[in-house]
C-alpha cells in the first residue's frame, strides 16, 4: 500500500492505513474503502498491483473466535484455555455451555450443576458447578460475560459487541440447552429464562476498561427472584432422574444447591460494588 501510494488517491490511502475499526460502523467504512481500492487497482499494471489485490481484504479488521463446549473449556482443554486467557493477546473465546459432555454420551463435566443426573453421576452430581467466569475474572485483564439469549437477548448482543471491541482476551459463556437436559428443545428459550430468573444462571459482564473511569468492572445484568430454583429444575428430566433413583439424596442435593445459588449471587453483588484502581 505504501509503495503504491504515489499512484493512488492520497485520501483513500490515508483512510485505509489509519482507519478506526473499533466499531461496526468503522469496519463497514473500511470495507467500502477496500472496494474503492480494488477499483483503483484495476487502472494499474497487474504486475504492480496483483500483490495488493490479493492482500486487500486484510486491511479490514477480522472478528476471530475460538468456539468450544463446556467439556473442553471446563475440563479436558482447560489448561490450554487458561494459557490463552493469561496471555493478554486479543483472542475471543465463546463457550457453549450445555453443562454436560454432549458429544460423547452425556457424561458429567465440571460444568454440570449439583443435583443433575449424567453418566457417571446417575443419582445426581454431588459437587458444585465450576465457576469458569470467576476464574477468568481473577486475572483482571480478561473481559468476561455470561449470557443466555433466551432470557435477555439484548444483553447477549451487548456482550458480544463489547468482547469484540476489547483489546485483550475475552470469554463469553453462553447457556446452551441440550437434548441431554431431557425436555422438548422448542422450550429451550423458556428454560433459559427460568435459569436466569431463579439465579441458576446469573447474567453479568466484567469489563476491565471500567476501572479507567472509576467504575466497578463487574455489572450484574439480571437478578433472581421471579422464579425459584425448583421452577427451573421441574422442567428438566436430568433432575427428575436423580430424584426417582434416590429421593432423599436428591432433596439434600437440591437444598445445598439452593444455598449455593444464594451465596453465588451474594458474592457477585459484593464484587459489583468493588472499585479498584486501573492496572497498567
Amino acid at each position: 500500500m505504501k509503495a503504491l501510494a504515489p499512484r493512488l488517491d492520497g485520501v483513500l490511502v490515508d483512510g485505509l492505513l489509519h482507519a478506526d475499526q473499533s466499531a461496526e460502523s468503522g469496519i463497514q467504512s473500511q470495507r467500502e474503502r477496500v472496494q474503492a481500492l480494488r477499483e483503483a487497482l484495476k487502472k494499474l499494471e497487474p504486475a504492480e498491483s496483483q500483490r495488493l489485490v490479493e492482500l486487500a481484504d486484510y486491511l479490514v479488521k477480522k472478528s476471530v473466535w475460538i468456539v468450544g463446549g463446556d467439556g473442553w473449556a471446563y475440563d479436558i482443554g482447560f489448561g490450554g484455555l487458561d494459557h490463552v486467557l493469561a496471555s493478554k493477546l486479543k483472542v475471543n473465546v465463546l463457550v457453549l455451555d450445555t453443562e454436560v459432555y454432549s458429544n460423547t454420551g452425556g457424561q458429567q463435566s465440571k460444568a454440570t450443576p449439583r443435583g443433575a443426573a449424567a453418566k457417571f453421576a446417575s443419582s445426581g452430581k454431588d459437587t458444585e458447578k465450576k465457576d469458569l467466569g470467576l476464574h477468568a475474572m481473577s486475572y483482571g485483564h480478561v473481559y468476561v460475560a455470561r449470557v443466555a439469549f433466551g432470557a435477555k437477548d439484548a444483553q447477549t448482543v451487548r456482550a458480544f459487541v463489547e468482547a469484540e471491541a476489547y483489546p485483550g482476551p475475552s470469554l463469553i459463556i453462553a447457556y446452551a440447552h441440550c437434548i441431554e437436559h431431557g425436555y422438548d428443545l422448542a422450550l429451550g428459550a423458556h428454560q433459559q429464562k427460568l435459569a436466569v430468573e431463579s439465579g441458576a444462571w446469573p447474567l453479568y459482564r466484567f469489563d476491565p476498561r471500567r476501572l479507567l473511569t472509576g467504575e466497578a468492572p463487574l455489572v450484574l445484568d439480571a437478578l433472581p427472584g421471579k422464579s425459584t430454583l425448583d421452577d427451573y429444575m421441574q422442567g428438566e428430566a436430568r433432575f427428575h432422574v436423580a430424584e426417582r433413583l434416590d429421593p432423599a439424596r436428591h432433596h439434600h442435593l437440591i437444598e445445598v444447591a439452593q444455598k449455593e445459588v444464594a451465596h453465588r449471587i451474594e458474592l457477585y453483588q459484593a464484587l459489583s460494588r468493588i472499585r479498584l484502581s486501573a492496572m497498567g
